[in-house]
This record gives C-alpha cells, sequence and structure tokens, in this order.
C-alpha cells in the first residue's frame, strides 16, 4: 500500500500529524503496535489527571467541615479510583479512533520498522508481516520510563509510572524517587489517599526545572501535607528480599534507610530508539535522541521525527505542535519553527505548578536587568473563598523594555491561567499593558495583573 505519509506511533504528536496531514489532502496511514492515543491518553497525561481528580475529591470530603458541611467518615476506594481511570483513558483512546476514521486515516495496528526508500514494514500481533510505502514517514515513538542502576524496576516492588497507575491494592506506604512532575504527581496523589510517602530527589531543589521560590513553595505545602521531603539525596541500593523494600538514602546528614511497600522511580524518561531499524535507514542520533531541523527533518530525506524521540521539551502538547508544524512544511505550507522558549509547562500535584520562559536565576544568569512581581494567593479573593491560600504568581519582566521574561505560578488552577502568559510573551505583551488589561473580579487570574503591578511599584491588594 502507497502514501503521503506513513506515521509512526500515535500518541499525541503522532496521531495529531495525522489529522493535520488528512486536513491537507495527503492520504495517510498511521502503524501504532498497543494503543490509539499512545502513552499519554493511555498511560500518562490522562489517567493520572482521573487519579488526582480523584484525590482532589477525597481531600474536599475530608475537609468538608471547613466549608460547613458535615458528613460521614470518607474511604478512599483504591480499586474504583483506578478503574475510573482506566475508563477514562479508553474513553480517550475510543475518541481519537474516532478522528482516525472521520479524517479517513487507515490504522495499521502492529510493531513498525522503518526501511530504506520511504518504506515501513509493519508486524501484526499474528506475526504476519506487510511493507508500507510513502513519500514521506514521520517518527512519531514517543519515550519510557528511565531505569537508574541502583533502581533496577521488577514492576512488583519497584516500580514506573505504569504500574503506579494499575497496582492491584494501595501501598501503606511508598518511597518516590524524583520530585519532576511525575513523581511529585504520584507523591500528591498517594498521601492524599491516605498512603505514607517519602519524596526523594537528587537536586537541593524539589520541582528542579522549577523557580525556586516555586520549589520552596511546593516543599512547603507538600511536608504540611505530610509528605516527607528529602533534597539533596540519593537512593543508593534497594532491598527487595524482604516483605516490603528497604530503601538506603545517601542524605546530607548521613546515610538512612526507609522501610516501605512500594518505590516508585520517576527519575526521567528515555527516548524509544531502539528496534524500529533507524541504523538500517542511516538516521542520525545524538545523546538519546534523534537529531532533526527546525521543521523535524531527519538526515535521511523524506524520514522526520517528532516528540519526546527527539531533543525539544518532553511534552505532549510540543509533540502536537512539532507534528503539525512538520505536516505543513511537507504539505508545502510555510509554517513558523516551534519557539522552544515560549513552552509552557504544568505539574497537576496540589498545589498545581505552571511556568513558562526563564526563571528568575536563568534571566540573572543571562545578565539581564529585571523587574519583579509577585502577588500572593493570600491576599486573594477567590482563593481565600476557595479555601486555596497556598501559592502566588511570579512574573520577570526585563526592566529596560517591559518584556514578560518568565511566568511561574503554583496554586489552585494555575495550570489553565498560564497560557495567559504564554500568549502575552508570543504578542510581545508589555508589564504596563498587562496592568491595564482588565481581569475579572474575584478570579484566581487577576493574579496576574496584581503580580505584574506589583513589578512596577503599583499593586493594589498588597
Amino acid at each position: 500500500m502507497s502514501y503521503d505519509l506513513i506515521v509512526l506511533g500515535s500518541g499525541p504528536g503522532g496521531y495529531v500529524a495525522a489529522i493535520r496531514a488528512s486536513q491537507l489532502g495527503l492520504k495517510t496511514a498511521i502503524v501504532e503496535k498497543e494503543s490509539l492515543g499512545g502513552i499519554c491518553l493511555n498511560w500518562g497525561c490522562i489517567p493520572t489527571k482521573a487519579l488526582l481528580k480523584s484525590a482532589n475529591v477525597f481531600e474536599y470530603i475530608n475537609h468538608a467541615k471547613d466549608y460547613g458541611i458535615t458528613v460521614g467518615e470518607p474511604k478512599a476506594d483504591f480499586k474504583g479510583m483506578v478503574q475510573r481511570s482506566r475508563d477514562v483513558a479508553k474513553g480517550m483512546s475510543n475518541g481519537v479512533q474516532f478522528l482516525m476514521k472521520k479524517n479517513k486515516i487507515d490504522v495499521v495496528m502492529g510493531t513498525g520498522k522503518l526501511l530504506p526508500g520511504k518504506k515501513l514494514e509493519v508486524t501484526g500481533a499474528d506475526g504476519k508481516k506487510q511493507v508500507l510505502e510513502a513519500k514521506n514517514i514521520i517518527i512519531a515513538t514517543g519515550a519510557r520510563s528511565r531505569e537508574l542502576p541502583a533502581l533496577k524496576q521488577d514492576g512488583k516492588k519497584v516500580i514506573g509510572y505504569r504500574e503506579a497507575m494499575v497496582l492491584a491494592e494501595q501501598p501503606k506506604s511508598m518511597v518516590v524517587v524524583g520530585s519532576g512532575a511525575i513523581g511529585s504527581e504520584f507523591a500528591y496523589f498517594y498521601n492524599a489517599i491516605g498512603t505514607k510517602v517519602t519524596l526523594v530527589e537528587f537536586m537541593p531543589n524539589v520541582v528542579p526545572v522549577e523557580d525556586e521560590d516555586v520549589s520552596k513553595q511546593l516543599e512547603k505545602s507538600f511536608k504540611k501535607q505530610g509528605i516527607d521531603v528529602m533534597t539533596s539525596s540519593e537512593v543508593t541500593t534497594v532491598d527487595t528480599s524482604g516483605k516490603g523494600c528497604k530503601v538506603t538514602v545517601k542524605t546530607p546528614k548521613g546515610e538512612q534507610v526507609i522501610e516501605c511497600d512500594i518505590v516508585l522511580s520517576a527519575v526521567g524518561i528515555v527516548s524509544n530508539l531502539e528496534g524500529f531499524g533507524l541504523e538500517d535507514v542511516g538516521i542520525v542520533t545524538d545523546k538519546g535522541k534523534i537529531k532533526v531541523d527546525g521543521f523535524s527533518a531527519t538526515n535521511i530525506p523524506g524520514y522526520y521525527a517528532i516528540g519526546d524521540c527527539t531533543p525539544g521539551q518532553a511534552l505532549a502538547h510540543v509533540a502536537s505542535a512539532e507534528g503539525i508544524i512538520c505536516v505543513e512544511k511537507i504539505a508545502g505550507k510555510d509554517p513558523q519553527p516551534l519557539d522552544y522558549g515560549n513552552i509552557p509547562g504544568c505539574t497537576y500535584c496540589s498545589p498545581e505548578i505552571a511556568s513558562v520562559g526563564l526563571t528568575e536565576k536563568q534571566a540573572k544568569e543571562k545578565g539581564l536587568e529585571i523587574k519583579i512581581g509577585k502577588f500572593p494567593f493570600t491576599a486573594s479573593g477567590k482563593a481565600s473563598a476557595a479555601w486555596a491560600k497556598d501559592g502566588f504568581v511570579k512574573l520577570i519582566f526585563d526592566a529596560k523594555y517591559g518584556e514578560l521574561l518568565g511566568a511561574h505560578m503554583i496554586g489552585m488552577n494555575v495550570t489553565e491561567m498560564i497560557a495567559e502568559c504564554v500568549a502575552m510573551r508570543k504578542l510581545e505583551t508589555t508589564g504596563h499593558e498587562i496592568i491595564k488589561t482588565v481581569h475579572p473580579h474575584p478570579t484566581m487570574s487577576e493574579a496576574i495583573m496584581e503580580a505584574a503591578a506589583a513589578a512596577y511599584g503599583e499593586v493594589i491588594h498588597l
């Protein structure tokens, strides 16, 4: 079978690229070895958010008295939460299936292997092979949980994010290693439903890619919730020979042994580059990623790569954006390359974290003269009414030109607020323009206007 485009992998990069290609009139096929929607829809972004919502609801019920409501003793139904999460994921995957049909995209289930001459061999679950041809092939094979030598995953006691979503029963205690988005979200979830959680982070701050003020606030909030947080600490060994796990942690104060039921390794991800013929075609990789240009083209004409298997940020929305730009370029349009400096990042623990652009430290390292405005949610009417006063909005401006260099938020619903700052940066909005942009009251979002005003000494509610 011959196509204009074949996409290998149906995650948020692959399936979005396929749909955009179909919209532009390209005859398109997508090859997937497991489930449509990839890791994001089936084992990542979507099912984790379903679990986190269950934890939110459980927390609300536990604190109902604070809102003037009397309820009986709540109990976390762990299996019910997991089942709901799986149902949500299944619904989303079915939605992608519908979109494939709607856009007349051929779905080929099986394991794909690249061949020279813009061909792809697909081996189905029954072992049968077929060869597809195309004018263009997009590689969107994603990534998987990274394993450290001291943290070998056995899928039972030492697990990755995938197993963490479908454990047969709720562990009484858990050590989470790594406090990036995945580690922080699972630490919050399991702690909220009653598991004793210890969070171990190698770097001096939790969520180490975030602004330091955000990291400090999250650590404070996590400790208040009952999570043990260990920073500048490293897991050196895990003994799984007994009933549970004995985790040896090297800390600034010396070695410590923690006993727990489960160890969750959340130390990042590694790109899926093996086993699908990159070497056979001659596609160049570097530092565990496929090398691409600004329009996702590899070194071999007709072969492209997008998403977590390439050097950009490993985020679903980055993969989707790369897919659209790549396909538009293939179709002869004139797209702009993606601005990797204006990509929002979100962490969906509680309080939520959202950010875009430079941190305060990065701005100072660049030698920029900056103005900083910070508005705490303790001064927000909406946050007070919602009983969600933890956190703040912090904006960083270029002192000379008023350009918004970075936005850093921690608090309720900030993942829904960050897009405003992404748009402002895209449109080169100045601090004074933000101050004069009337925000609705009472909302969490007016903290953005107030933070801008704080940077210029015009804040009203502080």
